[in-house]
């Protein structure tokens, strides 16, 4: 196998020196999971090139493949930064297969299924002007600061520096074209089977992201799979990096207006909102309500749950992910169905990291990212999505009233608030807790304060965690109804923000 020559470490360099010939500072964008940074300022075909080359050498060189996977969103500079990097790869002898368009969860797929590591250029539900890449190793394995991104950051501002590469002697690696739209389809089909419920009437908000690709190809015939008993009516399937209707990300619920009214306007049964790159799915019943995510993760889980029992594993070996905000209800269900419960830390490699750890069937995160063991512990809405749908369709009762057992508390959902001093700030909150009765805590991201009922004051809990990059603090409450709930959020956001302007 040819090899490379070793490469410095990034220089330090004086406060304010132009890198290179006007080169980036690769550190400005590249963040703790992956690269997001405006086009062209930040992230170019020069830069992409770069770190497609850096990939092949800190990623799957070292790691004894071959070749690597490419895919690209609808961004208008997305084709020309994925090529770029293609080349890049190549040039350190990689062979590089391009998948084209396709969601985050579909590269995640091509990566599992052909057993080779990705790249896939996205900025999620980013504005029009950003773009970036999610890394992942074969097998979908995540790439983060600490398993190889922060060495390809380095490698690369080095050759971008000084305009040059890490010599190699051996030969150039090939670049191919393969679309692999219909090979994902088909293998989410194959886990979750929609051909047997009775008839659906569902619309999709696909905020003229990946989603007007992939919901027809998986949910319709385009990929040329048999039709499915769903009415599929769409919103904003034109694939447009511009976002000409509203912002592709639907944790806002500004952008869930549209498809909520189109719900109600069709008598439809459900509705669905992915976001840009679509591996995340927000839920819509037939009243134009939003489920919670953590009430499509109870659903979810209790479905893997079961699919496991029926392969004959006992449900006591069967593991479930979520993190620490979810609802409790979440713990509860997987609780009565025999499984265990497993809490962890909010961020996807703290969740994917648990999931490997306890072979975990399945996990579930408050901002509708949902990861599936069958999915080689790679997060995709669509699968998601695909339960809810077949759940609904297989008995006859709404949405609403389906879900409404895994609705068993009321949230505040995140509030941010701006604080000088979060310590000082979670110690003002601490002492209003521990003037109302018996409470537990723990520290395991951030603080957690739970108080489990007693005297005419029902169960509420509550976390606040810091930003590890702005000056905020993140509060999370939920509580057995809603009076309760608002008296503890407001109680404490005051003590939160006391003497912070807002």
């Amino acid at each position: 196998m040819p090899r490379t020559t070793t490469c410095p470490r990034k220089r330090a360099t004086p406060a304010g020196r132009i890198v290179g010939v006007n080169a980036p500072v690769l550190n400005d964008f590249i963040k703790a999971y992956d690269v997001r940074g405006l086009v062209p300022e930040q992230l170019s075909p020069a830069v992409a090139r770069e770190l497609g080359a850096a990939f092949a050498q800190i990623v799957a060189r070292p790691e004894g493949a071959e070749g690597v996977v490419v895919g690209h969103d609808m961004r208008p500079s997305s084709p020309e930064l994925s090529r770029a990097f293609a080349e890049g790869a190549a040039s350190y002898g990689i062979d590089v297969t391009l998948i084209g368009l396709c969601s985050t969860d579909g590269l995640y797929y091509a990566s599992g299924a052909l057993g080779i590591p990705g790249a896939m250029f996205t900025a999620s539900h980013n504005p029009a002007q950003y773009n970036g890449i999610k890394l992942c190793r074969a097998g979908a394995r995540p790439v983060s600061l600490e398993t190889g991104l922060a060495e390809m950051r380095d490698l690369a501002q080095w050759a971008l520096d000084r305009g040059t590469a890490v010599p190699f002697d051996g030969e150039p690696g090939t670049i191919d074209e393969r679309d692999m739209l219909g090979d994902y389809a088909a293998f989410l089909r194959s886990l979750v089977d929609l051909s047997g419920g009775r008839p659906l009437k569902v619309v999709v908000d696909a905020g003229n992201g990946m989603g007007g690709h992939t919901v027809p190809a998986v949910l319709g015939t385009d990929a040329g799979l048999d039709e499915l008993p769903l009415e599929i009516v769409p919103l904003y399937f034109e694939l447009d990096g511009t976002f000409p209707n509203h912002e592709a990300n639907p944790l806002e619920p500004a952008n869930l207006v549209d498809l909520q009214k189109a719900v109600v306007e069709h008598g439809a049964d459900i509705g669905l909102a992915f976001d840009g790159d679509a591996d995340r799915c927000f839920v819509i019943d037939e009243n134009g309500d939003a489920v919670t995510p953590s009430a499509v993760t109870a659903l979810v889980a209790q479905r893997e749950i079961a699919k496991e029992v029926a392969k004959g594993t006992r449900a006591s070996d069967v593991s479930v992910v979520a993190n620490l905000i979810s609802s409790r209800a979440v713990t509860e269900v997987i609780t009565e169905n025999g499984a265990k419960p497993v809490r962890t830390r909010v961020g996807h490699s703290f969740i994917k990291a648990q999931m490997a750890e306890h072979d975990a069937v399945f996990g579930g995160e408050h901002s509708a990212h949902y990861y599936f063991r069958d999915f080689w512990f790679a997060d995709t809405g669509m699968l998601a999505a695909m339960h809810v749908l077949a759940a609904l369709g297989e008995q006859e009762g709404t949405l609403s009233q389906l879900v409404a057992e895994y609705a068993r508390y009321e949230a505040s959902g995140e509030i941010n608030s701006t604080v000088s001093d979060a310590t000082a700030a979670t110690g003002r909150v601490r002492e209003w807790v521990a003037s109302h009765g018996e409470y537990t805590e723990d520290g395991m991201d951030g603080v957690t304060f739970v108080h489990e009922g007693g005297d005419g004051d029902p169960m509420w809990w509550l976390n606040l965690r810091a930003s590890n990059t702005e000056p905020l603090l993140r509060l999370n409450v939920e509580a057995a109804d809603r009076a309760t709930m608002e008296r503890v959020r407001d109680a404490a956001l005051a003590a939160v923000r006391e003497g912070e302007a807002q």
